[in-house]
């Protein structure tokens, strides 16, 4: 009898990757074909530059892209190295960040220069620790600059990620007490010797796929995986407990005019909010603020009370704990008045050139002097016709 031949034996199946490394290899896939282009943003094949990381990851704080790329090209141009920065004037530091808002960091941007070359021989550690022992540097900035400059092995967790993750998992736990449960879950993916790229893909996917209202679910490379999409309600991720919004503030400015358009200012305290920033003289910014004594409070020009002239509307500002709503007066002074104690007279072609924080260029502005370089001293406004005051947001980190 004969036998029938064995079937030829199997080559055993090679099994599926887990689901972390599906994960990255997709998302990676998807990143080396539609990366964006960031003049901080190393191209492919080369390493990053730690400075233009640093800087670039400090300025995206509560800020956009949009904004932030003439803010990183100017001070790339000023101080094209970390020493540059270091060795700079604060004060120049100040100017130049003028009108990126959230003031504080250009202190703690200096700061850390100055503490990269004095105790770091003006090299960037490596490290997370390390990183995050620098002024201004939080567990985010730390994990970006350690991952996309030196390739650590660490997600960093920005608002893009979390939208990303949590709409991934569908996960119902509102923020920030989801925070720990979201570092786990970026803990699971599998960076492997791309944890720059890896880093910068979730932030791409955040910015330009996972976006918050009307994701491109069908151009996304975690579609089929991702919880949310399949439920329906991505855009109700990343749930948020709800905000207690500060209390108004209101208050006065005094715009100050010399007959050769130099204008009054001063510098605010180097600590607090917008410190060493420079305004025109105001009163306190209260809830209890009474406008009828508002004049009361002008600076001491020699000015009668009634000269100070109240522009009709308000300017509008928020600031991250409370909005505020400012009155402004203007008063046109005598030749050769002396400015006040703690105060000064600023040229009108410098004005442009001072560290004005947005919510007093609004202020001038408002008053009709334009902030812009090598504008008038004065615009022409239609006699008691309000100019209409804009709000200015809190910016967003998300989308980058």
């Amino acid at each position: 009898m004969t036998l029938a031949a064995p079937p030829p034996a199997r080559k055993p199946s090679s099994p599926e990757p887990p689901e972390a490394a599906r994960l990255t290899a997709a998302l990676l896939g998807w990143y080396d074909r539609h990366r964006r282009v960031l003049p901080w943003r190393a191209p492919t094949g080369v390493t990053a530059d730690p400075y233009a990381v640093w800087l670039s990851e400090i300025m995206l704080q509560q800020t956009t892209v949009k904004a932030v790329v003439p803010y990183f090209q100017a001070f790339t141009t000023a101080f094209p190295t970390v020493r540059d920065l270091a060795a700079a004037d604060l004060d120049a530091v100040l100017r130049l960040w003028a009108g990126l808002g959230y003031y504080a960091r250009a202190r703690n941007l200096h700061a850390c220069a100055k503490c990269v070359v004095d105790r770091h021989g003006g090299v960037f550690p490596t490290t997370v620790d390390a990183l995050r022992a620098l002024p201004g540097i939080g567990d985010y900035t730390a994990n970006a600059i350690a991952a996309i400059a030196f390739d650590v092995p660490v997600v960093p967790i920005d608002g893009n990620v979390e939208r990303v993750l949590t709409r991934l998992h569908a996960l119902e736990e509102e923020l920030p007490g989801a925070k720990p449960r979201l570092r786990a879950l970026a803990d699971t993916l599998e960076p492997a010797d791309r944890a720059g790229d890896l880093a910068q893909a979730l932030m791409d996917l955040g910015a330009t796929i996972c976006t918050p209202k009307s994701p491109a679910c069908v151009l996304c490379p975690w579609a089929e995986p991702c919880a949310a999409r399949r439920r329906g309600d991505a855009e109700t991720f990343p749930r948020k407990a709800s905000k207690k919004e500060g209390r108004l503030r209101r208050g006065a400015a005094f715009v100050a005019v010399r007959p050769d358009g130099a204008v009054l200012v001063r510098t605010r305290p180097e600590k607090g909010l917008l410190g060493g920033m420079t305004e025109v003289p105001t009163t306190e910014w209260t809830t209890t603020f009474a406008e009828r004594s508002a004049r009361d409070h002008a600076p001491a020009l020699g000015v009668a009370r009634k000269d100070w002239r109240r522009v009709p509307g308000v300017v509008t500002h928020v600031f991250t704990h409370f909005p505020l709503e400012l009155l402004v007066f203007v008063a046109q002074l005598a030749a050769g008045v002396d400015a006040p104690a703690g105060s000064r007279w600023v040229a009108r072609g410098d004005v442009a050139g001072e560290a004005l924080p947005n919510v007093m260029r609004k202020v001038l502005e408002h008053a009709g002097i334009d902030t812009k370089p090598g504008a008038p001293s004065m615009k022409r406004a239609a006699p008691n016709q309000p100019r209409p005051s804009s709000r200015i947001s809190k910016p967003k980190r998300s989308p980058r």
